[in-house]
């Protein structure tokens, strides 16, 4: 693995040598998480009420599938 600063950027080449794509594109997503992330100005109580919200508005939709009334 090699990790090289270009001003603003990095650049990191490592061998997908037994690396599944599953694996690598779990990376991937997590390096542009920590991206997006890095430039949110949400609080953390913010955050967990979307977190809140959008887990409720979920659950209303999908009970049904788990609960049978």
């Amino acid at each position: 693995m090699t990790i090289e600063r270009k001003g603003m950027e990095l650049i990191i080449k490592l061998s997908v040598e037994g690396m599944d794509t599953d694996s690598i594109q779990r990376l991937i997503n997590y390096l542009k998480y920590r991206e997006l992330v890095s430039k949110s100005k949400a609080t953390q109580a913010e955050i967990d009420n979307l977190a809140s919200e959008i887990n409720k508005n979920w659950w209303n939709t999908h009970r049904s599938k788990f609960i049978k009334e």
